[in-house]
Protein backbone atom coordinates (compact mmCIF):
# COMPACT_ATOMS: atom_id res chain seq x y z
CA UNK A 1 0.00 0.00 0.00
CA UNK A 2 1.32 3.71 -0.71
CA UNK A 3 1.40 5.26 2.27
CA UNK A 4 1.34 8.81 1.15
CA UNK A 5 -2.01 8.20 -0.24
CA UNK A 6 -3.52 6.64 3.10
CA UNK A 7 -5.28 9.24 4.71
CA UNK A 8 -7.18 9.44 8.06
CA UNK A 9 -10.46 8.42 6.81
CA UNK A 10 -9.22 5.25 6.26
CA UNK A 11 -7.67 4.98 9.48
CA UNK A 12 -11.08 5.99 10.80
CA UNK A 13 -12.40 3.20 8.74
CA UNK A 14 -10.07 0.46 9.92
CA UNK A 15 -10.99 1.22 13.03
CA UNK A 16 -14.51 1.18 13.05
CA UNK A 17 -13.86 -2.08 10.59
CA UNK A 18 -12.53 -3.43 14.16
CA UNK A 19 -15.19 -1.96 16.23
CA UNK A 20 -18.05 -3.55 14.42
CA UNK A 21 -16.21 -7.23 14.23
CA UNK A 22 -15.61 -6.80 18.32
CA UNK A 23 -19.19 -5.76 18.46
CA UNK A 24 -20.67 -8.37 16.55
CA UNK A 25 -18.22 -11.09 18.21
CA UNK A 26 -19.96 -9.85 21.79
CA UNK A 27 -23.18 -9.71 20.44
CA UNK A 28 -22.78 -13.46 19.64
CA UNK A 29 -21.16 -14.53 22.76
CA UNK A 30 -24.11 -12.58 24.19
CA UNK A 31 -26.50 -14.90 22.11
CA UNK A 32 -24.54 -18.39 23.02
CA UNK A 33 -25.01 -17.26 26.83
CA UNK A 34 -28.39 -16.54 26.46
CA UNK A 35 -29.56 -19.50 24.20
CA UNK A 36 -27.39 -21.59 27.04
CA UNK A 37 -29.58 -20.62 30.13
CA UNK A 38 -32.90 -20.38 28.01
CA UNK A 39 -32.35 -24.58 27.93
CA UNK A 40 -29.94 -25.19 31.23
CA UNK A 41 -32.24 -22.86 34.01
CA UNK A 42 -35.54 -24.79 33.53
CA UNK A 43 -34.20 -28.23 33.17
CA UNK A 44 -32.16 -26.72 36.79
CA UNK A 45 -35.39 -25.42 38.30
CA UNK A 46 -37.92 -27.58 37.20
CA UNK A 47 -36.06 -31.06 36.51
CA UNK A 48 -32.89 -32.51 37.53
CA UNK A 49 -30.52 -30.39 40.63
CA UNK A 50 -27.47 -31.68 42.14
CA UNK A 51 -26.76 -32.09 45.34
CA UNK A 52 -23.79 -32.61 47.51
CA UNK A 53 -23.45 -35.65 50.50
CA UNK A 54 -23.23 -34.35 54.40
CA UNK A 55 -22.69 -36.73 56.92
CA UNK A 56 -22.21 -40.15 57.50
CA UNK A 57 -26.38 -40.56 58.23
CA UNK A 58 -26.62 -42.92 54.81
CA UNK A 59 -23.24 -44.71 55.13
CA UNK A 60 -22.46 -47.10 53.97
CA UNK A 61 -24.56 -46.58 50.42
CA UNK A 62 -23.77 -42.73 50.44
CA UNK A 63 -20.44 -41.02 51.97
CA UNK A 64 -19.47 -37.64 52.44
CA UNK A 65 -19.11 -35.17 49.39
CA UNK A 66 -20.55 -38.00 46.70
CA UNK A 67 -22.24 -35.53 44.00
CA UNK A 68 -25.96 -36.86 43.64
CA UNK A 69 -28.13 -36.18 40.59
CA UNK A 70 -32.25 -35.16 42.02
CA UNK A 71 -34.95 -36.00 39.86
CA UNK A 72 -37.52 -33.46 40.43
CA UNK A 73 -39.95 -34.32 38.15
CA UNK A 74 -41.13 -38.07 38.91
CA UNK A 75 -42.86 -37.16 42.19
CA UNK A 76 -45.01 -34.86 39.40
CA UNK A 77 -46.36 -38.03 38.04
CA UNK A 78 -45.70 -40.90 39.88
CA UNK A 79 -46.52 -41.57 43.16
CA UNK A 80 -43.34 -41.66 46.13
CA UNK A 81 -42.11 -45.34 46.82
CA UNK A 82 -41.07 -47.45 49.71
CA UNK A 83 -37.10 -47.75 49.61
CA UNK A 84 -36.50 -44.80 47.71
CA UNK A 85 -33.99 -42.55 48.50
CA UNK A 86 -34.82 -38.70 48.87
CA UNK A 87 -34.05 -35.27 49.17
CA UNK A 88 -35.91 -33.27 51.73
CA UNK A 89 -35.87 -29.82 53.55
CA UNK A 90 -35.78 -30.21 57.16
CA UNK A 91 -39.09 -28.87 58.43
CA UNK A 92 -37.25 -27.33 61.79
CA UNK A 93 -35.14 -25.27 59.10
CA UNK A 94 -36.09 -25.18 55.85
CA UNK A 95 -32.42 -24.26 54.73
CA UNK A 96 -31.28 -27.51 55.31
CA UNK A 97 -31.61 -30.52 53.35
CA UNK A 98 -31.55 -33.96 54.05
CA UNK A 99 -30.70 -37.49 52.53
CA UNK A 100 -32.74 -40.49 54.15
CA UNK A 101 -34.84 -43.45 52.72
CA UNK A 102 -38.67 -43.69 52.45
CA UNK A 103 -39.35 -46.39 54.87
CA UNK A 104 -43.50 -45.88 55.76
CA UNK A 105 -45.93 -44.59 53.44
CA UNK A 106 -49.40 -42.55 54.04
CA UNK A 107 -51.74 -44.33 56.22
CA UNK A 108 -49.53 -47.18 57.48
CA UNK A 109 -48.73 -47.69 60.98
CA UNK A 110 -44.30 -47.56 61.78
CA UNK A 111 -42.75 -49.28 64.81
CA UNK A 112 -39.21 -48.93 65.39
CA UNK A 113 -38.57 -51.82 68.29
CA UNK A 114 -34.97 -52.70 68.83
CA UNK A 115 -33.84 -51.69 65.48
CA UNK A 116 -36.54 -53.42 63.14
CA UNK A 117 -38.87 -51.32 61.52
CA UNK A 118 -42.17 -52.56 61.22
CA UNK A 119 -45.05 -51.88 58.81
CA UNK A 120 -48.73 -52.27 59.88
CA UNK A 121 -46.50 -54.86 62.19
CA UNK A 122 -44.86 -56.73 59.71
CA UNK A 123 -40.87 -56.81 60.06
CA UNK A 124 -39.60 -54.89 57.24
CA UNK A 125 -36.31 -56.65 55.42
CA UNK A 126 -33.99 -53.94 54.80
CA UNK A 127 -30.91 -55.45 52.80
CA UNK A 128 -29.28 -52.29 52.68
CA UNK A 129 -28.82 -51.61 56.45
CA UNK A 130 -25.39 -52.91 57.92
CA UNK A 131 -25.94 -52.95 61.19
CA UNK A 132 -29.27 -52.16 63.57
CA UNK A 133 -29.53 -49.95 65.91
CA UNK A 134 -31.41 -50.65 69.62
CA UNK A 135 -31.23 -47.48 71.14
CA UNK A 136 -33.92 -45.85 69.09
CA UNK A 137 -37.98 -46.50 69.73
CA UNK A 138 -40.91 -44.54 67.42
CA UNK A 139 -44.09 -45.68 66.84
CA UNK A 140 -46.41 -43.37 64.19
CA UNK A 141 -49.75 -43.55 62.18
CA UNK A 142 -49.02 -41.99 58.82
CA UNK A 143 -51.42 -39.45 58.08
CA UNK A 144 -52.33 -38.70 54.01
CA UNK A 145 -49.44 -37.14 52.10
CA UNK A 146 -47.18 -37.79 55.63
CA UNK A 147 -44.13 -40.07 55.04
CA UNK A 148 -41.54 -41.83 57.29
CA UNK A 149 -37.96 -41.18 56.98
CA UNK A 150 -34.70 -43.01 58.08
CA UNK A 151 -31.20 -42.94 57.32
CA UNK A 152 -29.32 -45.93 56.02
CA UNK A 153 -26.76 -45.65 59.24
CA UNK A 154 -29.35 -45.93 62.09
CA UNK A 155 -27.06 -44.66 64.96
CA UNK A 156 -25.85 -41.62 63.35
CA UNK A 157 -29.39 -40.32 61.80
CA UNK A 158 -31.52 -37.45 62.36
CA UNK A 159 -34.80 -38.87 60.50
CA UNK A 160 -38.63 -39.27 61.54
CA UNK A 161 -37.86 -41.04 64.85
CA UNK A 162 -36.79 -37.60 66.59
CA UNK A 163 -38.41 -34.97 63.25
CA UNK A 164 -41.41 -36.73 62.76
CA UNK A 165 -43.33 -37.63 59.53
CA UNK A 166 -42.06 -35.38 56.56
CA UNK A 167 -45.16 -33.84 54.55
CA UNK A 168 -44.55 -34.13 50.88
CA UNK A 169 -44.27 -30.57 50.36
CA UNK A 170 -40.76 -30.69 52.34
CA UNK A 171 -39.99 -33.46 49.42
CA UNK A 172 -37.44 -32.15 46.80
CA UNK A 173 -36.90 -35.20 44.84
CA UNK A 174 -35.45 -38.68 44.82
CA UNK A 175 -31.74 -39.58 43.87
CA UNK A 176 -31.42 -40.91 40.63
CA UNK A 177 -27.64 -40.57 39.54
CA UNK A 178 -24.68 -40.69 41.51
CA UNK A 179 -21.68 -38.66 39.55
CA UNK A 180 -18.91 -38.77 41.97
CA UNK A 181 -16.64 -40.40 42.39
CA UNK A 182 -15.11 -42.12 39.39
CA UNK A 183 -15.57 -45.37 40.93
CA UNK A 184 -19.02 -45.14 42.16
CA UNK A 185 -20.74 -43.62 39.19
CA UNK A 186 -24.33 -45.80 39.13
CA UNK A 187 -27.57 -45.11 39.04
CA UNK A 188 -30.41 -46.52 41.40
CA UNK A 189 -32.78 -49.22 41.57
CA UNK A 190 -35.72 -49.94 44.09
CA UNK A 191 -34.97 -52.28 46.80
CA UNK A 192 -37.15 -55.55 46.62
CA UNK A 193 -39.48 -55.80 50.13
CA UNK A 194 -40.66 -59.34 49.09
CA UNK A 195 -43.66 -59.20 52.19
CA UNK A 196 -44.25 -56.06 52.41
CA UNK A 197 -43.81 -54.21 48.62
CA UNK A 198 -43.00 -50.72 47.93
CA UNK A 199 -46.10 -48.99 47.34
Amino acid sequence: MDMSNFSEDDEDGLVFSWFKKLAILFFEIVKVVVISLAIILPIRLFLVQPFYVEGASMEPNFYQNEYLIIDEISYRFNEKQRGEVIIFKNPQNTKAYFIKRIIGLPGETVSVENGKVFINGEVLDEPYISHLSSDNHASVILADEEYFVMGDNRTNSLDSRQLGPINKSYIIGRVWFRGWPVNRINTFNLPSYENIGNK
